[in-house]
């Protein structure tokens, strides 16, 4: 039987020993699609497979959008909230409609000659009397139409957030909430109903941004003299040749003959191994062992057994080359006294 047989025959044997056991003890994969199958019906590049729904851990990145957020009545202005002012019988010019923009002070500006109105605290009914009171002053009878453009929590809860080691994504004022082992749409529900304490019905969409904790890993061994661990980000659509592709291809003492992906399974499955034909991946086109990479997959190339062997050698031979050598140094210096003291008409026995 040709080797590359019989390495596909042993494989195949370890996935379905793999699978009778699962089946026996209860053991099931990480991946739920690709439960404990055997290296010839595991994904690859032509039989790839979607990935699970998306579960947020630390450190994924999440964008954050408020769609709605009404405040919850009776709201009072704070710095950095937008208000919208329409004064119809203001200064002709002077008018006042638009939005300002409540400023770290608490107040807003409604420019000259009427100057700034401090509003932070009251409510929209609380600051409409008092910017016509303000308004007074210049003009006669005043009439203040005053509405809430826009809340600062938006700038607060809008943009990308960090999920902390602690699996929280934090609001500013509004507190943290925990998304850690949430998919995306149970992240929205819990940041919605988080919300829910400050806003009316409030509304968020909801996007990962950075995909940080699902990756994979691509090991080169040295032979002995170490290993190379390289982790990559997964996108779900990465194959052993992308892997490999990342890093710039294999390092000159790797064996291409003993490549292979180890897949990690839960509780006492011990993982599932899924041996490689890198030759007839890159150079024939084969793709029945160019399997599809799922997050925590470790991508192993072993190295060289000359090379192995001579990093083995090389440790077992240095040390009596460095005995001999000081040896031999020792020799070679009480030689040199002797021939130096006898020259100087000095014997030295």
């Amino acid at each position: 039987m040709p080797v590359l047989q019989k390495k596909r025959f042993s494989g195949t044997l370890v996935g379905l020993f793999l699978l009778a056991g699962a089946a026996a003890g209860g053991c099931a994969s990480a991946h739920p699609r690709v439960s404990a199958l055997p290296p010839d019906a595991a994904p690859r590049e032509l039989q790839k497979v979607a990935h699970p729904p998306y579960v947020i851990e630390p450190p994924d990145i999440l964008q954050l959008d408020l769609i709605a957020a009404i405040p919850k009545a009776p709201y009072r202005i704070r710095p950095l909230d937008v208000i919208g002012v329409v004064v119809p019988g203001a200064l002709p010019t002077a008018p006042v409609s638009g939005p300002f923009t409540v400023n770290p002070e608490g107040t807003a500006d409604l420019g000259s000659p009427y100057g700034a109105v401090p509003v932070a605290g009251m409510t929209l009914e609380e600051a409409r009397a008092a910017i016509e009171a303000v308004l007074g002053k210049q003009i006669k009878l005043p009439a203040a139409t005053v509405t809430l453009v826009q809340t600062r929590a938006i700038q607060q809860v809008r943009g990308p957030h960090l999920v902390r080691a602690d699996g929280v994504i934090g609001l500013g004022s509004y507190g943290s909430v925990s998304v850690v082992g949430l998919t995306l749409p149970e992240a929205k529900q819990a940041i919605e109903a988080h919300l829910r304490e400050f806003f009316q019905d409030p509304e968020v969409s909801l996007d990962i941004v950075g995909y940080n904790s699902k990756i994979y890993y691509v090991v080169f061994d040295y032979g002995g003299a170490g290993q190379q661990v390289i982790r990559l980000p997964i996108t779900g659509n990465e194959t052993v040749l992308d892997g490999v592709g990342q890093v710039n291809g294999l390092p000159t003492v790797a064996d291409p003959r003993r490549i292979w992906v180890s897949r990690p399974s839960p509780g006492n499955c011990g993982p599932q191994i899924l041996p490689v034909d890198w030759k007839a991946i890159v150079e024939e086109g084969d793709t029945r062992t160019n399997y599809q990479l799922l997050a925590g997959d470790r991508v192993f190339v072993n190295a060289n057994p000359l090379v192995t062997a001579d990093i083995t050698l090389a440790r077992v031979i240095s040390p009596i080359e460095r005995l001999f050598g000081i040896t031999l140094l020792g020799s070679a210096t009480v030689n040199s006294i002797r021939t130096n003291g006898t020259n100087n008409g000095n014997f030295i026995p």
